[in-house]
This record gives structure tokens, C-alpha cells and sequence, in this order.
């Protein structure tokens, strides 16, 4: 069924046929065991089991929930509410909850979310997308003993609002596996998508059972995990379970490398921070014809990095501002920041119908003065926020300044940047950057500046052995195979 505009604002996506039945196996194993779907949709789930409850916020999909499962009961309403005011409860609970990242998911309806997984003990920070208070908030409608299986997003393998979600379910069930599903079960989709089983509502568990899947094996039983993953050794790793998709033995081996005199983490030689935020890119960042046309000076403009597919491989240097100056590109940032008095020809620009327009934005009505850029800066080199194969690291010889699209380096003394540039080359600072950063979808592989500060840099005669080579990048292409970058 194709997504529906309500559908698309409401973060549903349907889960093929098969896949629902499958999960429905996992979790009913009597035939009047009570299943809750918490976001029904268009009723796959429910319709699976003859004795089941839906929950549903969308009307047009209730609808076709109580046709496609007419021995159902389902509920039109916001589940956070129901679930707060609901004396029922249920032997099993399953489903495809809606994903809406944070910046959507808000007002009193992320209240009531967050109110009902802190009934269960478990503290969701307000960064966290709406799936996980909805599978907390199932699991505290289940009798003793019940269980769950629901399709998940595969950033519960790094997202660090996935945490408190995984803690907490260890702290109710005695048993938690996580399915890690390469092959994508939702084509059209970028993100991956993976499966969540927990079992023995009511218990306890130290551990977390992790299954690696190529692609989805329809079973009537819950796989059996291939590696568990004890609390300890998850929290040790940063509590980001898809690091444990490589062997175990092979991550104390990384973690062991991480404490060798030679070997540095990048946040331990260098500041890796974002780049400056506009507010309006469009109307700060002006052609080089548009800047002769209203006579700006050029002392108040700098030349910029606005995107990551700007920068060159190894050093911007002036040649390359050239070039983009005499191709017209928006490249000139109008950086206004300590000008006392502003030029006329300045003064002018920002009078203009689209000045008008940018002060009007968020970012802007919400500083003093509005055209003054903040956080602008000459970093050392850049640091690519997206990339495709590997992480750029490069040079900023032209002193050029940047946006939040890509990071800003600055080092600190202890190592220069060429020397810092040659350690970036080594299998283990590749390797390092996959572990320690996360898949974003479409092969892109993301860095956060926390995430890039902890990435691995061998820059002394560190002892790896030249027989680890080969190990290190056999690891580095089943890392990059995870986001689909075949390499």
C-alpha cells in the first residue's frame, strides 16, 4: 500500500505481510492469548490473531484496520493517553510503531510518551524519535510473563536515546534479543530496519541476545542469538550494540589498541566541532557577481565551505577559491561580526526583500543583531559530517571558514596537521570511524563530532602487527557491508 500524505507526517511505514505474521508467531503461543498492536495501522498485525486489540491515532486507518481484522477491537485514539488511562492487560504485544524523530514528535503528546516510560523506570531523554516510548509503553501493559516483537529502526544498534530503551527492557525480561537484519525488509525506505524479541515480562536479564541476519528468515520461533552481549561489556563499548556486530574477540582486541601509547583517540590531539549556522545560507552566503552588483566590501566577506562535495581530497588552497570565485558560486559568507558600523553597500544588501525575508527566520529574530553570524571560525582542516567509502580530513591552507555541513578540526598542539593527516590514512583510523560512527542511510556513513573525537589515530610506531592488516580490513568491509557500502 503506497503511504498516504497522514501516513507519511505520521512516521508509518506497513510491514509486508509476511514479516507481521512471522512476529505474531514469535509472541502468541496460545490461541486466546490477548495481543496488543500499539500503532495498528491498517490492521496487519491484529489481523494476524483472532484475539486481538489495535490501537490506531490516524481515523482513515482504523477504518481499514476493523476491516481487514474484524474479530479486532480497535481502539481510534493517541496510544500514550489509552495507555495511561487502560486497565487492560496483555499476554503479548507486537508491531511496526511509528518512527517520528524528535524534532516532530512533540508537545503534550511527547508528554504522555515520556510519562509512561518513566512508569516503567525508564528516563528517555527528549532527543529520543517516538518508536521507543511506544514499545516501553507496550511493555507496561503485559501480564507477568508476556512477551514482545516489534520492527525497530537499526539505529537501536548506535542511537543514544536507544539506551535507556535497552536498559529498561533488560530490567523487566528475561530474555532480549535484537535481530540485525542487513537486507533491507522496507525497499523504497533508506533507513534499515531491524527486529526486537523480548520474553518474560517480569524477570531480569544480564545480557542481550545478538542475531545477525543477511536477510529475513520467516520462522515460526525466535532465532537463537549467535552472540550474547553481556550489559557490562555493551555499557564498556559505549552502549552502541551494533560495534558487537564484528566478533567478539576481535572488539578486545580495538579496545585493547585504544590504550597503546602510540595509538590516540582524535579528540585527544584535536577539537572537532561544527561549523557556523546561518539561519538563512541563501541570503549569507553571496556570488561573487552579487557582492561587485551591491559593491559589499570584501572585507566583510569570507570564502566558505558550505557542503562536504565542496571540499577537494587532501588541502583547500587558494587555487581552489579561485575557481570557485570565478564560477560565481555562493561561496562568500557576509561575516559581519564586530563591524561597529555597518558600510552602506551593506547596509543596502540587508534591506532587501530577501533581507526581510531571512530576518524572519528562527535563527535570526532570535539573535542580536539578527545579520550577525555567530561561531565563525578558520579551523585547521575539515572533517566530512557524511561520507560515502571513507572520512575525509582536509587541510584548510586558504583559511576558509565553514557551516554545521561539515566539521571544523582544530589541533591542539601535540600533533601537526600534516603529521595528523598521514596517521588518517591507517586501516585502523578507517576502521575506527565505521565503528565508532553510524550508518545514515543510502551507504552514507555519519559522524557526530562525539562520535568523530573518539575515533582511532595511530600516530606513533604503534604495535600492530602487519598480519592484523588483512584482519583489520576484512573487519572494515564487513562494517561498510552493514550500511550497504560495498567496497
Amino acid at each position: 500500500m503506497a503511504a498516504s500524505v497522514t501516513t507519511k507526517r505520521l512516521g508509518q511505514y506497513f510491514t509486508p505481510d509476511d514479516v507481521a505474521r512471522t512476529l505474531v508467531r514469535w509472541v502468541v503461543r496460545r490461541r486466546d492469548d490477548q495481543l496488543l498492536d500499539p500503532a495498528c495501522g491498517d490492521g496487519r498485525f491484529v489481523a494476524a490473531h483472532p484475539n486481538s486489540v489495535g490501537v490506531e491515532l490516524a481515523a482513515e486507518l482504523s477504518e481499514l484496520a476493523r476491516c481487514a481484522a474484524p474479530s479486532a477491537t480497535v481502539h481510534a485514539a493517541d496510544f500514550f493517553s489509552w495507555a495511561l488511562d487502560t486497565k487492560e492487560r496483555f499476554d503479548c504485544a507486537v508491531g511496526n510503531p511509528p518512527f517520528v524523530r524528535y524534532q516532530h514528535f512533540n508537545g503534550n503528546t511527547r508528554q504522555k510518551a515520556l510519562k509512561l516510560a518513566a512508569r516503567m523506570g525508564v528516563e528517555l531523554s527528549g532527543l529520543s524519535s517516538s518508536w521507543a516510548p511506544f514499545i516501553i509503553g507496550a511493555a507496561s501493559l503485559l501480564k507477568p510473563g508476556g512477551r514482545l516483537a516489534f520492527v525497530v529502526p537499526a539505529e537501536i544498534g548506535h542511537a543514544p536515546y536507544a539506551a535507556p530503551l535497552l536498559e529498561g527492557l533488560c530490567a523487566h525480561f528475561d530474555d532480549l534479543r535484537i535481530v540485525a537484519v542487513r537486507d533491507k525488509l522496507f525497499p523504497k525506505l533508506s533507513e534499515d530496519v531491524w527486529l526486537l524479541f523480548a520474553d518474560g515480562f517480569g524477570g531480569r536479564s544480564d545480557e542481550i541476545g545478538l542475531v545477525r541476519w543477511q536477510t529475513a528468515i520467516l520462522s515460526h520461533c525466535p532465532p537463537q542469538p549467535f552472540h550474547r552481549v553481556s550489559l557490562d561489556d555493551w555499557r564498556r563499548h559505549g552502549r552502541r550494540l551494533r560495534k558487537h556486530l564484528i566478533a567478539g574477540s576481535f572488539l578486545d582486541r580495538y579496545t585493547a589498541w585504544s590504550r597503546r601509547p602510540g595509538i590516540v583517540r582524535l579528540g585527544d590531539v584535536a577539537t572537532v566541532g561544527i561549523g557556523y549556522v546561518t539561519g538563512a545560507n541563501d541570503f549569507f552566503h553571496l556570488r561573487p557577481s552579487l557582492a561587485r552588483r551591491f559593491e559589499i566590501p570584501a572585507s566583510v566577506l569570507r570564502p566558505s565551505i558550505r557542503k562536504g562535495d565542496q571540499l577537494p581530497p587532501n588541502d583547500v588552497r587558494a587555487r581552489h577559491v579561485r575557481q570557485w570565485v570565478e564560477h560565481d558560486q555562493p561561496v562568500l559568507l557576509l561575516d559581519l561580526a564586530g563591524v561597529a558600523e555597518l558600510p552602506p553597500p551593506v547596509a543596502r544588501y540587508l534591506d532587501t526583500d530577501p533581507g526581510h525575508q531571512a530576518r524572519a527566520t528562527y535563527k535570526c529574530r532570535n539573535r542580536d543583531p539578527w545579520y550577525v553570524v555567530p561561531d565563525v571560525h578558520v579551523p585547521d582542516a575539515f572533517l566530512t559530517y557524511m561520507s560515502g567509502k571513507d572520512v575525509l580530513l582536509v587541510r584548510n591552507s586558504a583559511r576558509c571558514v565553514c557551516t554545521n555541513s561539515v566539521h571544523a578540526v582544530h589541533v591542539n598542539g601535540r600533533i601537526s596537521v600534516s603529521h595528523l593527516q598521514q596517521a588518517w590514512s591507517h586501516p585502523l583510523r578507517v576502521l575506527s570511524a565505521e565503528l565508532e560512527g553510524h550508518p545514515l542511510g543510502g551507504g552514507l556513513l555519519k559522524l557526530e563530532p562525539r562520535e568523530a573525537s573518539r575515533v582511532l589515530v595511530p600516530t606513533g610506531k604503534a604495535a600492530i602487527g602487519s598480519s592484523d592488516i588483512p584482519i583489520i580490513e576484512e573487519i572494515t568491509r564487513e562494517a561498510r557491508s552493514w550500511r550497504h557500502c560495498e567496497a
